[in-house]
C-alpha cells in the first residue's frame, strides 16, 4: 500500500494556501498553536495507519453478517473505533467544557482525510456519528443533549441519519414514516427506512438514529416533516442502557464498495411503535436535517477525494517501479526497458489523476474553512458571506470529487493495466469504494437541481455574487506573474462563459422551469470545473511565489508540480466548456424532449 496521503501537500494546503495559522488570532483558538494542529494530524495519521489501514482489504473481503439476532463485523473494526474515540476525534471540534479539543473544522477534516485514505469503510461509523452529534447539539433540547450527547462524543454511542424509505429516495417530501404523539412528550414512530449506513452493529452500546418522519395530521410535502431522535436502546435516567426500542433490523444490503460499513433496512414500530423524541419544532425537521446532509455532502466529497488520492499514489508508485517498453525514438531492442512513468501517455494519466485528486482535496479543505468562517469569523459580515458561499458551492464540493475522484481511480486501474483489475492490487477496491460516492448524499442530478433551481434560481443569490467577488480577487493577485498571469487569463475567460450561461439559464427558468432545469447536471459540471480551476489557480500562485523566492531543492519539485498541474487543468479541463455552454445557452432540448416510448 502506498502512503496514505502526500503529507507535504496537506501541509501546503493548510498553512500556505488556506493560512490556517491565522485562526490562532481568533478567541476560540488562542490557547492553541501550530504544534497542536500538527500533533493532531500526526495522531490521525498514526492511528489510521495502525488501526484502520491493516484491515481495509479484509473488511472488503468479509462483509458484515446478520444471523437474525445481531450483526457481526470483522474483529479489527472495534479497536479502530475505540482508537478513534479514545484519541478524542469524535469531540475534537467541540468546546473544552463539552469534552472537546476546540479544534478548527479544517484541522478535523484534514485529519479525517487520513482515516478515509486508510479505510473509508470503517471510518464511516465515526463520520456519521460526528454529524449526528452536531445535529443534536444544534437543535436538540437541553434534556436530550444532556442524556445523549456526552456518550456520542466519547464513543459509547454512535449515530446515523435515517431519511430514505424503500419507495422514496431523494423525494423526501413524500416520505411516509409516521409519528404519533404518546401523550408524555414522546412519540411512537411507524415506518421503514432503507440504505441506512451504520444502522446496526455491535461497535457501541447504543445507536442514535436521527429520523425524519411526519407527525400525524401534519401538512403534506416538505412542510410537514419533523426530526426525531430514536435510540436503538432506551436509556434510563441514570444513563444506563435499558431494553431494546422498537427498531428492528430487517436485513443488510450488499454493496459493491464500502463493504465494512453496514447498509441496513430498518423497521420502526413492528410492535407498539418506536419511541422517538422530537428534535426542535414540529414540521421543521427537513430544515434541521439539511445541516447534517450538507456536512455529509462535504464529507462524501472528502471521502471521494481521498480515494482518488490513494488511487493516484498507488498508480504513481507502480509507474515508477514497472519497466515496460522503450521510447519510440529508441529502435534498439537490446537496451534496457524504461519505467512506464517515462511514457507520455502514462504521464498523461498520472497528470489527470494529480489534477483531479489534489484539486478535489484542495476544494474540500477550502469548503471546511468556509464552515469555520461561518461560525467563528470575527465579523458578522464575514460569517454571513462565508455561509452564503458555502451554501452555493456545497453541491460541487459533493459532486466534483465524487465524479473526478472516481475518474482518478479509473485512471489508476488503467495505469496498472491488467494488474489494475486484479484483487492483488488495491486499485480494484478503491474504484468500487469510490463508485458509491456519486450516489451517496444526493446524486449528481439532485445536486444540479439544487444548485440551479434553489441556490441560483431565476435571479441568482448572494452566494453567487460572493463567489464572483472572490474569484476576481484571485485573478487580481495573479497580475504580473509570469505563469499565473496567463493562467488567470484562461480562468477569466471561463468565468465569463459561466456568467453568460448562468444568465441564459436563469432566463429559461423564469419562463419554463422544466426546460431551464433539464440540463442542470451539465451546468453543475461546468460550474464545478471553474470552481476547481479557481482552487488550482490559488495553489499555483502560492507555488510560483515560493519558487521565485528560492525554494529548497525538495520543495522546488513539489511547487513545480503544482504549477504544471494548474497549467494542465486550465488547458485541458476548461477548454471544452465553451462548447457545452453554447448548448446550454441555446436551451438544447435533447433531454427534455426524449420520450419514454422512444428508448
Amino acid at each position: 500500500m502506498a502512503k496514505l496521503l502526500n503529507d507535504r501537500d496537506i501541509e501546503f494546503q493548510l498553512y500556505e494556501v488556506l493560512e490556517t495559522e491565522s485562526l490562532l488570532q481568533r478567541p476560540r483558538y488562542r490557547e492553541h498553536d501550530r504544534a497542536i494542529f500538527d500533533a493532531t494530524l500526526s495522531t490521525a495519521r498514526n492511528i489510521a495507519a495502525e488501526y484502520f489501514a491493516p484491515h481495509n482489504q479484509k473488511g472488503d473481503a468479509n462483509e458484515p453478517t446478520f444471523d437474525g439476532q445481531k450483526v457481526t463485523l470483522i474483529p479489527e473494526t472495534k479497536p479502530a473505533w475505540d482508537a478513534f474515540a479514545d484519541a478524542g476525534f469524535l469531540a475534537s471540534h467541540h468546546d473544552f467544557d463539552e469534552g472537546g479539543s476546540q479544534l478548527p473544522e479544517v484541522v478535523l477534516r484534514a485529519s479525517m482525510a487520513y482515516f478515509n485514505a486508510a479505510n473509508v469503510s470503517s471510518t464511516a461509523y465515526s463520520f456519521l456519528t460526528i454529524g449526528a452529534a452536531n445535529l443534536l447539539k444544534s437543535f436538540g433540547s437541553d434534556e436530550l443533549k444532556q442524556k445523549y450527547l456526552p456518550p456520542m462524543l466519547d464513543g459509547r454511542y454512535s449515530g446515523t441519519m435515517a431519511l430514505t424509505e424503500p419507495d422514496q429516495g431523494s423525494a423526501l417530501g413524500d416520505l411516509r414514516t409516521l409519528a404519533k404523539p404518546a401523550g408524555d412528550g414522546s412519540y411512537r414512530l411507524f415506518g421503514n427506512k432503507m440504505y441506512i449506513s451504520g444502522g446496526d452493529h455491535e461497535l457501541t452500546d447504543n445507536i442514535i438514529h436521527m429520523v425524519l418522519a411526519r407527525i400525524e395530521g401534519a401538512p403534506s410535502g416538505v412542510r410537514g416533516i419533523s426530526l426525531f431522535l430514536v435510540p436503538k436502546f432506551h436509556v434510563n435516567d441514570d444513563g444506563s442502557r435499558s431494553q431494546r426500542n422498537d427498531v428492528a433490523l430487517a436485513g443488510l444490503l450488499h454493496k459493491m464498495g464500502y463493504r465494512n460499513t453496514t447498509s441496513t433496512v430498518l423497521n420502526f414500530g413492528e410492535k407498539d411503535g418506536a419511541v422517538g423524541y422530537l428534535v426542535g419544532e414540529p414540521n421543521k425537521g427537513l430544515g434541521y436535517m439539511f445541516q447534517m446532509m450538507n456536512e455529509a455532502r462535504i464529507g462524501v466529497g472528502l471521502g471521494a477525494a481521498t480515494l482518488g488520492y490513494q488511487s493516484y499514489l498507488e498508480a504513481l508508485d507502480y509507474a515508477r517501479d514497472r519497466p515496460q517498453g522503450r521510447h519510440a525514438s529508441n529502435k534498439d531492442p537490446d537496451t534496457p526497458q524504461v519505467r512506464i512513468v517515462e511514457h507520455a501517455d502514462v504521464r498523461r494519466m498520472l497528470l489527470m489523476q494529480k489534477a483531479y485528486a489534489e484539486g478535489s482535496m484542495a476544494l474540500c479543505l477550502y469548503a471546511s474553512t468556509l464552515v469555520e468562517d461561518a461560525n467563528t469569523a470575527p465579523d458578522e459580515s464575514e460569517r454571513k458571506a462565508a455561509a452564503e458561499l458555502l451554501d452555493l458551492i456545497t453541491p460541487m464540493v459533493k459532486t466534483w470529487p465524487s465524479k473526478y475522484g472516481l475518474m482518478a481511480s479509473d485512471l489508476g486501474i488503467q495505469v496498472l493495466g491488467g494488474a489494475g483489475y486484479t484483487r492483488e492490487y488495491l486499485l480494484e477496491q478503491l474504484y468500487r469504494d469510490n463508485r458509491l460516492n456519486p450516489i451517496h448524499e444526493g446524486t449528481e442530478g439532485i445536486q444540479g437541481l439544487d444548485l440551479l433551481g434553489r441556490k441560483l434560481g431565476p435571479k441568482g443569490g448572494d452566494g453567487y455574487a460572493e463567489f464572483q467577488r472572490r474569484i476576481l480577487s484571485t485573478l487580481d493577485q495573479a497580475t504580473g506573474m509570469e505563469t499565473c498571469g496567463f493562467l488567470a487569463g484562461q480562468l477569466k475567460n471561463a468565468l465569463s462563459t459561466l456568467q453568460s450561461v448562468t444568465s441564459d439559464l436563469q432566463q429559461q427558468l423564469s419562463v419554463d422551469p422544466d426546460h431551464g432545469l433539464s440540463n442542470a447536471t451539465m451546468y453543475l459540471d461546468i460550474f464545478g470545473k471553474i470552481l476547481v480551476g479557481w482552487v488550482w489557480l490559488k495553489q499555483a500562485i502560492v507555488a510560483e511565489k515560493a519558487l521565485a523566492s528560492g525554494a529548497s531543492e525538495s520543495d522546488e519539485a513539489f511547487y513545480k508540480g503544482k504549477v504544471h498541474a494548474a497549467q494542465y487543468f486550465m488547458s485541458w479541463e476548461l477548454a471544452p466548456l465553451e462548447g457545452y455552454a453554447r448548448l446550454l445557452s441555446a436551451g438544447n432540448r435533447s433531454n427534455l424532449d426524449m420520450q419514454s416510448a422512444w428508448f
